[in-house]
């Protein structure tokens, strides 16, 4: 299952593996962690409180307008539940799994932290296309870029797959090695929130300057790769990589997932929002 055979994909067992992959290419898929039973567990947790924050039976907290639909002739979608992992035991269980804290350990250092009640927390994604979704992916982007003036990284992303990925239901394009390249801060983050005086000129896992400049939208770029992902496939990829969303080509298709990050800089505290809303879509 390694990743001569299946293009950086690991399972429970190999996970020495999956962190020369991970260093070498700023992204890995780990497999295994959630099997049936935990991913229908997490399915079944996650669509009842995307029904329920649409209904409006759940606090605010989890979920915004900003979220839904403006188009009253359409039923509403609620794209995203935000910290899911505080109303559902699954996914709770899940992304604080020891062999997933193992795995971010080794990358971040012993004392990571999930970013659990920060910002808006583990978040269930439902990045439907068509006509009643409000939701909008977002261009070429490091997670960094969304808040370079703080002290929370460096960071590994993770995202559960509830439904597999494939150009139907789009995908994730990555970059691979650009996690080692300085990345100019830009002048506006990936959401168009002006980036705060005080910002590092740059941000990756080494000083080396990009071959080229990133795009601003989905433009090809010069040794992208598509990361496929099996339903119960976790995919793990770094602050610093370059990435993008492949959008989907079938109106009727899904591509739900859980995401979120382990963080190894400073954690914020208590009670403070300072994160700039960057999400991976």
């Amino acid at each position: 299952m390694g990743a001569a055979n299946d293009h950086g994909v690991f399972g429970l067992d190999e996970t020495a593996d999956l962190l020369w992959f991970y260093d070498m290419h700023g992204y890995a898929i780990l497999r295994g962690l959630v099997g049936e039973e935990r991913l229908a567990r997490i399915e079944s947790e996650c669509v009842d409180a995307q029904a329920r924050v649409l209904s409006g039976a759940l606090a605010g907290r989890h979920g915004s307008t900003v979220f839904l639909d403006d188009d009253a002739s359409a039923p509403g979608v609620v794209n995203y539940v935000e910290y899911v992992s505080e109303v559902s035991p699954a996914v709770a269980d899940a992304v604080t799994d020891p062999a997933l804290v193992s795995v971010m350990s080794a990358i971040l250092g012993p004392d990571c932290w999930l970013r659990a009640h920060e910002q808006f927390g583990v978040v269930y994604q439902d990045a439907r296309p068509g006509r009643d979704s409000g939701y909008a992916r977002i261009g070429w982007h490091s997670d960094w870029q969304a808040g370079p003036s703080l002290d929370v990284w460096p960071s590994t992303a993770f995202t559960i797959h509830v439904d597999g990925t494939s150009p139907a239901n789009g995908f994730l394009r990555v970059v691979p090695g650009s996690h080692l390249w300085a990345t100019p801060a830009p002048f506006r983050n990936a959401n168009g929130v002006t980036v705060p005086e005080g910002a590092r000129a740059s941000g990756g896992r080494t000083d080396r300057t990009p071959p080229f400049d990133m795009p601003l939208r989905f433009e090809k770029v010069r040794g992208e790769v598509a990361v496929y992902a099996e339903a119960g496939d976790v995919i793990l990829h770094d602050a610093y990589l370059w990435h993008s969303a492949a959008r989907a080509t079938d109106d009727d298709e899904r591509r739900r997932h859980v995401r979120g990050g382990y963080f190894g800089g400073t954690r914020p505290p208590a009670g403070v929002e300072e994160f700039v809303k960057n999400a991976a879509r």
